[in-house]
């Protein structure tokens, strides 16, 4: 198993004869440990097949957001105004039964100490969310190979944790004819990405601000939202 393209002699990519399972992860939070950090980090995930239904429709209401004045590279929950939410959650939610949302939610507080690390929290959280919540729903073998797609990770020991979770569970819960790829990539080159980012925003906004709203609003998409279970 590998997590590297494979190419052909004549260096175009191979052609893929069953569909892929993509999974778009986001967090919210910070991993500040400190009393002066965030108390929750949320790791979510939406996860499908092409083709994605979001894409035509939200690159379509960026552009009428652009022709309306507003200066859009990409949406982004925390920074997008309550009237582009509100837009944005109605596109995702028109063809709810496409995604499917699954949240580990990470109380910090309640950490063990040695927990409180990003390469030791990282692979343990990531694990528990791709093994037990999202790859469990799936029949694996109908999948050409499963594609991880994350935002881009500036640090590097970060990065090395992200993937260290994803590839030790992916490794394991694969079989050998199911192949996994996992990729960094700008959040304003993929809508995949930015859906995961609203709802992964919803989710923890729920738990770290006592503020349900979007919450309510994506109910329906969220198939799981379990508490971070500690191995300290």
């Amino acid at each position: 198993m590998t997590d590297s393209v494979t190419l052909p002699d004549n260096g175009d990519l191979l052609p893929t004869r069953r569909p892929c399972l993509y999974v778009f992860l986001d967090e919210g939070g910070n991993l500040d440990f400190s009393p002066s950090g965030t108390q929750y980090l949320s790791l979510s995930s939406i996860s499908t097949v092409r083709p994605f239904f979001f894409d035509p429709p939200l690159i379509e209401l960026r552009y009428d957001l652009i022709e309306s004045g507003l200066d859009m590279p990409r949406f982004h929950a925390a920074e997008d105004r309550q009237v582009v939410r509100d837009q944005v959650f109605q596109s995702i939610l028109a063809h709810n039964g496409q995604i499917h949302v699954d949240s580990i939610i990470v109380d910090k507080t309640q950490l063990p100490d040695g927990m409180k690390k990003v390469e030791h929290l990282y692979p343990v959280a990531l694990t528990q969310l791709l093994k037990e919540l999202v790859l469990p729903n799936y029949n694996l073998g109908l999948y050409a190979e499963v594609i991880v797609i994350t935002d881009t990770l500036p640090v590097d020991r970060r990065r090395k944790a992200v993937e260290k979770g994803i590839k030790q569970t992916l490794a394991a819960a694969l079989s050998a004819g199911t192949r996994y790829r996992i990729y960094h990539h700008s959040s304003a080159s993929c809508m995949g990405l930015q859906v995961a980012d609203y709802c992964n925003w919803a989710i923890y906004r729920k738990w770290q601000s006592g503020d349900a709203r979007s919450h309510n609003t994506i109910q329906r998409l969220i198939r799981h939202e379990r508490q971070f279970a500690s191995e300290g």
